[in-house]
């Protein structure tokens, strides 16, 4: 008798040239669900970008109110200073911790397709995820770097009393 382990670690007990079964339609609702979910994140990400571009170039004269005249639109945080600068320094690390790993697991897929023959030179496909694996690269090291740069604001509220160094 097989041990019932392998099912529940996700094993399969079929033979490798028995074909899985997918429904069609639930294959269908996922890939809408998800396609609608990009949409949401994709919409509210130019809304955010135009709302950014549309304050900061808000601008009639000088006699008229700007933008950085109002703490509210300045950069007034939602938590104390002491929490907010501790938050920011989490967070960054823990994106980028988790761009990494992204970025690294694709490298392995991608070279595990080559290896398998799956990619040739003029698949689309490899080369489209190539690219994206670099451009995901690329953003760790942005992220990297903001991650210096709010170590610095922890650091500096740490000696100053302050997040700013002036």
């Amino acid at each position: 008798m097989r041990s019932p382990q392998a099912l529940r670690n996700g094993g399969d007990n079929r033979s490798p040239s028995a074909p899985r079964f997918h429904s069609t339609v639930a294959e269908h609702k996922l890939r809408r669900f998800n396609l609608l979910i990009l949409v949401f994140r994709l919409t509210s990400f130019s809304f955010s970008l135009a709302s950014f571009v549309f304050m900061l170039t808000n601008t009639r004269g000088s006699d008229y109110p700007h933008w950085y005249h109002y703490d509210t639109f300045r950069g007034a945080t939602l938590f104390p200073e002491v929490l907010q600068v501790w938050f920011d320094f989490g967070h960054d690390q823990v994106f980028a911790y988790l761009l990494l790993s992204a970025s690294a697991a694709g490298t392995s897929m991608a070279r595990t397709l080559k290896e398998m023959d799956t990619c040739t030179a003029s698949n689309a496909f490899c080369v489209q995820a190539d690219i994206a694996i670099a451009l995901g690269y690329a953003a760790f090291l942005f992220l990297g770097f903001t991650s210096l740069l709010t170590g610095f604001r922890v650091v500096c509220f740490i000696i100053n009393g302050s997040r700013f160094h002036l």
